[in-house]
């Protein structure tokens, strides 16, 4: 009986310092920066680690021309890219954070972050 109470205070103590790590690792992601570009450089858009668009950057001369339809289909090219690598930031953190704990499917988990932007 003792046995499976000490087995459920180590659980929730691990769930706890989980807790706190992904506090941690949530700020940082905050600091994090990840650039994508489109149309050459045309449109460059920064994001942060959590995908929060920071900045987007359009060339005058794109703007200039008017030619709205190109804008249109390079600034969510530009936004997917630099999503997608600050999800891959974010796994690597992940990974970091919980290297040496045993977390069923967090391999699989950490997967499919990453595999989302095969997707857009």
């Amino acid at each position: 009986m003792f046995q499976g109470l000490t087995n459920l205070g180590s659980m929730l103590k691990q769930a706890q310092q989980m807790g706190a790590r992904m506090q941690e690792i949530n700020e940082r992601l905050k600091t994090v920066r990840a650039t994508g570009a489109s149309g050459g450089g045309m449109v460059e858009v920064e994001v942060n680690g959590l995908g929060e668009v920071l900045r987007l950057t359009l060339d005058p001369g794109l703007v200039s021309r008017g030619d709205r339809e190109l804008i249109e289909d390079l600034v969510p090219a530009a936004v997917n890219q630099a999503v997608s690598k600050a999800r891959e930031q974010h796994a690597a953190m992940m990974r970091e954070m919980t290297g040496g704990m045993n977390l069923p499917g967090l391999d699989d988990a950490l997967k499919t972050l990453t595999a989302e932007q095969d997707k857009s």
